[in-house]
């Protein structure tokens, strides 16, 4: 195709994949902090967080996306999409008591 990058990866599925391991990755974040933390006001939670999205990275450079290339920007899409689903999946699972 004309439109793939030098690695074999078009524009698109690049976006796909990035914005898919970071909404797993958040999510997993989320269900990590409330199964670990004690509750909202534990830092715990937010620690895991952080960790969430600096473990991705690496996840991403193994599905052949240099995440060294990466601008400003799609770092601070990659740290708002995991933050996100973090936050609205630890919340629904703090409001269910789902874990405790």
């Amino acid at each position: 195709m004309a439109t793939e990058t030098g690695d074999g990866m078009s524009s698109h599925m690049r976006g796909v994949t990035v914005t898919t391991v970071s909404t797993v990755a958040g999510l997993l974040a989320g269900v990590v902090s409330a199964l670990v933390a004690t509750g909202p006001k534990d830092t715990v939670g937010l620690t895991i967080a952080v960790v969430a999205i600096v473990a991705q990275l690496p996840v991403l450079y193994a599905l052949g996306i240099d995440f060294r290339e990466f601008s400003t920007k799609d770092n601070l899409y990659v740290a708002f999409m995991t933050v996100v689903f973090w936050f609205i999946s630890w919340g629904l699972l703090l409001t269910t008591s789902a874990f405790q």
